[in-house]
């Protein structure tokens, strides 16, 4: 009983400093932004604001590129795999929630000092489990986060071209670039309050738009929906919605901003159950009313006509991508902080400069691999089935694996989940699982498109999916007098860089893809 006392104790103690250092932190901070009302808009530390960070951030671009998953899975096993993914991925963030509280509980003890300091995901692995554990942790974090930013890039010049298609995709990626590089003067997570917000309510429209979009504007002629009929797209899409449900690459970043972050337990299950609400409607009503045309077609604003309330969308669409930089980028940033010791440096204008080198590869690789789609399930297969899922379920089950520390662990799994012998059972098949489906299948199948995008369209390519220009347009911007070069040439990657500005689009036309899904 003794034990059980002082363990709640414990958690009073805990509870109290956390509280006191977010106070401290407002201290220093009100010299410089003493209006409450900036404090509304900028200092979030809530229950409510983690919600609306968690929300935001997991469906941002990936609810553009749902309905092309189910035209690879077909409608049951796409929204099979969406309920599936959601509720192993509120598992995991579960688990990442124990292992951060055990972990910062350990340290606390040690009389350990949180004020300057950002905790991370692989300090909390290092702590727990020692550096070969941190080191896997940090590669498979910061590779993910990466890929991550890029795929906010590529989807904000994919986006914009559906609005002002005077410029190709390509040159979007640039201008976007530079934009997204202004989210290194946005310190923490703390600071995300007003964006998270905001990003939540701009999914949430995109999503009903799409829906009520769909429906009003019917079925196509001739609608088919004939998914899912190869394996390799059919892998190819579950991964994406793998990825989709994989947003805690943050996770640790989100809670250390709250104040009270043991109640962080439950808010990713029901940030991923209104996030359900809105992905499962969209893609279902998108696919129902352009069938197979989304095989050609990722991006699900390529299919809808152009009304004021599509060009709303895809503004709102890119203002929370530009957000969801943040988010992905904000850990890089720390990281990147501590590895040069500028991490404690109260100077927001000298992190902010110290930031900017993690921007410039983000941007070279979103020029080369603008693969709207296929890029996401390449991510979800190699790099968030591990990040996201194996390596937090093997950490919690290795952290706990002695008798010692499951009978002093700061918080001992519910009876409702079976107790120590439920969690490490559900922890096993998610291992299995994922390692199987989504990085053996998965990774084989996004490979393969992935692949297939970069043989059909070349790196560096100018206008990723852009339909071809019209007809008219032939006579006076192609060389030869006739596009019919141009329709089935192989395309090398030296053909790339020797295109005029229009027939880059004329170069990519659907059957290209059609030929690969018929391969």
């Amino acid at each position: 009983m003794t034990s059980a006392s002082n363990l709640h104790e414990d958690k009073i103690a805990e509870t109290i400093m956390v509280g006191r250092y977010m106070e401290m932190d407002h201290e220093g901070e009100k010299k410089t932004a003493k209006s409450r009302f900036s404090s509304f808009l900028w200092h979030g530390g809530s229950a409510y604001d983690a919600w609306f960070s968690c929300a935001s951030n997991q469906v941002a671009q990936v609810l553009l590129t749902l309905p092309y998953s189910f035209s690879q899975l077909g409608m049951l096993s796409g929204i099979l795999f969406q309920l599936l993914y959601g509720l192993m991925g509120s598992w995991t963030a579960y688990l990442i929630s124990i292992l951060y509280v055990e972990y910062r509980t350990r340290k606390e003890r040690e009389k350990a000092d949180f004020r300057n300091h950002i905790i991370q995901w692989f300090e909390v692995l290092e702590g727990l489990l020692g550096k070969h554990w941190r080191n896997t942790g940090l590669i498979f974090n910061c590779t993910f986060l990466l890929f991550g930013s890029v795929i906010q890039l590529i989807a904000c010049a994919s986006n914009i071209y559906y609005i002002n298609d005077k410029l190709d995709k390509r040159t979007w990626t640039y201008i976007f670039g530079a934009c997204c590089a202004t989210t290194v003067f946005i310190p923490s997570f703390r600071n995300y309050r007003i964006w998270s917000f905001l990003g939540l309510l701009m999914t949430t429209y995109t999503a009903w738009y799409l829906t009520v979009a769909s429906l009003l504007h019917g079925q196509v002629e001739g609608v088919k929906h004939s998914g899912p009929k190869k394996t390799v797209l059919y892998f190819t899409g579950a991964t994406n919605i793998l990825y989709t449900f994989g947003g805690h690459a943050v996770t640790v970043e989100i809670m250390h901003a709250m104040w009270k972050p043991q109640k962080f337990k439950a808010i990713y299950l029901l940030a991923t159950a209104y996030v359900l609400t809105l992905t499962i409607p969209s893609a279902t009503c998108v696919y129902w009313a352009f069938g197979d045309k989304l095989l050609e077609r990722s991006n699900a604003f390529a299919l809808l006509p152009r009304t004021t309330f599509r060009d709303a969308a895809v503004v709102l669409m890119l203002i929370h991508q530009f957000i969801t930089f943040g988010f992905a980028c904000t850990p890089l940033y720390i990281v990147w902080e501590k590895a040069i010791g500028l991490h404690n440096c109260r100077s927001l204008c000298k992190r902010a400069a110290a930031r900017l080198p993690v921007v410039i590869p983000i941007w070279f690789l979103a020029i080369i691999f603008p693969f709207f789609g296929p890029i996401n399930s390449a991510v979800g297969s190699l790099l968030v089935s591990f990040t996201v899922y194996i390596i937090p379920a093997l950490a919690h089950m290795f952290t706990f694996r002695s008798g010692h520390a499951r009978e002093n662990a700061v918080e001992p799994p519910p009876r409702y989940f079976g107790r120590w012998i439920g969690v490490y059972t559900i922890n096993i098949i998610i291992v299995g699982w994922v390692l199987i489906v989504g990085f053996g299948f998965g990774g084989w199948a996004s490979m393969t498109n992935f692949i297939h995008q970069i043989k059909t369209f070349g790196l560096f390519t100018k206008c990723y999916q852009c339909p071809p220009p019209p007809p008219l347009l032939f006579p006076s911007n192609v060389p030869m007098g006739a596009p019919s070069p141009f329709s089935n040439a192989p395309n090398s990657t030296s053909s790339i860089f020797s295109f005029s500005p229009s027939p880059s689009p004329a170069h990519l036309p659907g059957h290209h893809h059609h030929h690969h899904h018929g391969r």
